[in-house]
């Protein structure tokens, strides 16, 4: 029952369900985006100094969104984030997890930019339960335009309509 309402009404759901979760915020580390670029541009010329800047800037961006928020308390990455760069989060089976307890975090968030073109991109976010390391969550917009704003205009539109939507917003 807990993952259907889950999967229905977002990661907010989760503190409903969990009532050791409402006298308390839970514990989130928030890892830095990956871009997964299958676009040919890519293939062709390797990486681009833009777009490794924006994908440090969405992982700011998200950390700050979700502290704003106040309903997750956010762990600092930093005593595992070279480790975590050196992983695929996305293809580690769970290693995000222990990062995550490693740093005393009860969920896990990582992310995803993948690039199909310069114009067709979306960005995608996965949250896990630490201890089990079972998906509690994924999400996923589509954004048009490889821009700065475009970016954080899809980041801002999926924490505020999936990932940490208000009590007064119909989920979508």
């Amino acid at each position: 029952m807990a993952r259907i309402l889950i999967g229905l009404f977002g990661f907010c759901a989760l503190l409903a369900v969990l009532p050791s979760v409402q006298a308390r915020s839970l514990r989130v580390a928030i890892f830095d985006f990956e871009l997964i670029d299958t676009s040919l541009e890519g293939a062709t010329n390797g990486p681009r100094a833009d777009e490794t800047a924006r994908l440090a800037r969405l992982g700011e961006q998200l950390r700050t969104l979700v502290t704003s928020s106040g309903k997750l308390e956010v762990i600092d990455i930093a005593p595992v984030r070279a480790e975590a760069h050196q992983a695929s989060l996305q293809a580690c089976g769970g290693c995000d997890a222990d990062f995550a307890q490693k740093l005393g975090a009860e969920i896990s968030i990582t992310g995803t930019v993948q690039k199909v073109s310069n114009l067709i991109l979306n960005i995608n976010l996965y949250a896990r339960v630490v201890a089990t390391k079972e998906p509690l969550v994924a999400m996923s917009v589509d954004i048009r335009g490889n821009t700065d704003e475009s970016w954080s205009r899809g980041l801002e539109y999926l924490v505020r309509t999936r990932l940490l939507p208000s009590e007064n917003q119909d989920p979508q």
